[in-house]
């Protein structure tokens, strides 16, 4: 028997909320920057194979509450713990120095399954 855990796929959804649009263009600046520490976060987890990601942004307008989301991140991750690393990454990361998470401006649901293997 093997001791090699299979990886779950895990669905990141990401939200923007009305936080971000209601933002200074400075302070959206600020935003997308903390956005990229964390999308780069993610991918930079130990274990994590990001396979890809897709954003809606040109035919999804506004904030998104729920399902359909803004964007999201497809990816392999080695465990539940790391799941929940990449979450926390949301409450950790500063916006600049405004004392504001990135939580603020968007939120992020966790879909964790497994790969599904259709056979030949």
């Amino acid at each position: 028997m093997s001791d090699t855990k299979t990886p779950h796929r895990v669905l990141f959804c990401i939200g923007v909320n009305q936080n971000f649009f209601d933002a200074t263009a400075d302070e959206a600046k600020l935003v997308w920057s903390a956005f990229s520490q964390m999308m780069n976060g993610i991918a930079d987890l130990p274990g994590v194979k990001v396979l890809g990601n897709m954003d809606d942004d040109r035919i999804m307008v506004g904030p998104s509450t729920a399902a359909p989301w803004t964007t999201y991140v497809l990816a392999d991750v080695p465990d539940i713990e790391t799941v929940t690393a990449a979450c926390n990454l949301f409450r950790t990361i500063p916006v600049g120095d405004t004392g504001c998470k990135l939580w603020k401006y968007c939120r992020v649901e966790a879909r964790v399954g497994r790969e599904l293997v259709i056979p030949r």
